[in-house]
């Protein structure tokens, strides 16, 4: 969706989980979408010719394991199933898997997006076995933390974008970074102006079986104060413990929390007793109101996803910058 805003053309997909490519090809109609995991995708020798030596390859490899979320170091190596219901996988290869993809097709520019966490504590390794992966694909990279609330859209999320550029077309644009360090230059400073949740929140909202609050999430709402940051503030009031952190206090002059891959529910008004609700969850994550989730719960759709408008502002520079230069 975000590169469709920014006038590229998208030719398809590679998804595991039959639930959102179903999703996927509603909205999107691509013209080649595969339903098979990565390891699969990357070995096949019946590509359409028109997939080798795109603009753009962009992914996104789960990156549970990296979620300061998570459980972190305690979860690398080991296999893991996701809730759509995948075979066991050692979730810390896909991102490799997808290095090896991009060597196989040669895109001009890889885009990579993973968590904010990858870029912390032990895990740093790993992002210097991506950026010598990469090398050896025939790419130059760099990476970058940024934050959606910076770019247009109207939640704070940061996440790191890897972007690879391939090395016989980088030439022209090399620059000296440092001392030890040669890429081609790329600007992706972005400053948009914030927008806070009331310019985002629906007037006279309805009362509904999903956006409506349980009744233990009642009482500790009434006794919210204001600065809490959850409902863990007022449980900490009301009995001294620290359940019910993950239901979040939203703002009308702040801009949303990240919006995680979570029922809509998780995201309760500071002001009115409700749940965010879905049209919320929609403008939050930059998403258009009409979009057709299926079965899919909005709100796991939208927090698995990189906000459109997001994607949009990078792959404007990207053009801008290098593709229509080239």
């Amino acid at each position: 969706m975000g590169y469709k805003l920014a006038g590229f053309d998208v030719l398809g997909c590679n998804e595991i989980d039959p639930k959102m490519i179903e999703a996927y090809k509603i909205n999107h109609k691509p013209k080649y979408a595969f339903l098979e995991s990565i390891q699969t995708f990357k070995m096949r020798d019946d590509l359409p010719q028109e997939l080798f030596n795109l603009d753009i390859l962009d992914g996104s490899p789960p990156c549970s394991s990296f979620s300061m979320a998570g459980n972190r170091e305690k979860d690398w190596g080991k296999q893991k199933k996701f809730r759509e219901g995948q075979a066991e996988q050692i979730l810390d290869n896909l991102f490799f898997d997808f290095i090896d993809l991009s060597k196989k097709l040669q895109p001009k520019i890889v885009v990579a997006e993973n968590v904010k966490g990858l870029l912390l504590g032990a895990a740093k390794e790993y992002v210097r076995r991506i950026y010598r992966e990469f090398d050896l694909a025939g790419y130059y990279v760099q990476h970058w933390l940024l934050d959606a609330s910076k770019m247009g859209v109207p939640q704070r999320r940061e996440r790191v974008f890897f972007i690879a550029f391939r090395k016989d077309l980088a030439k022209p644009f090399l620059k000296q970074m440092d001392l030890f360090t040669i890429c081609p230059e790329l600007n992706l400073k972005f400053n948009e102006p914030e927008i806070i949740f009331k310019e985002i929140k629906e007037k006279n909202a309805k009362i509904t079986k999903e956006n409506k609050l349980a009744n233990s999430e009642k009482i500790r709402w009434d006794l919210r104060q204001y600065g809490d940051n959850s409902l863990a503030d007022c449980d900490m009031r009301l009995r001294g413990k620290n359940s019910f952190f993950n239901q979040s206090f939203i703002y009308e002059n702040k801009v949303l929390q990240t919006l995680t891959a979570t029922k809509i529910g998780w995201n309760i008004l500071y002001d009115e007793p409700r749940k965010c609700s879905k049209l919320e969850f929609c403008l939050g994550g930059s998403y258009p109101i009409d979009y057709d989730f299926i079965n899919n719960e909005a709100g796991y759709l939208i927090g698995m996803s990189v906000p459109p408008i997001m994607i949009a502002q990078i792959a404007k520079q990207l053009y801008e910058q290098w593709l229509s230069k080239i």
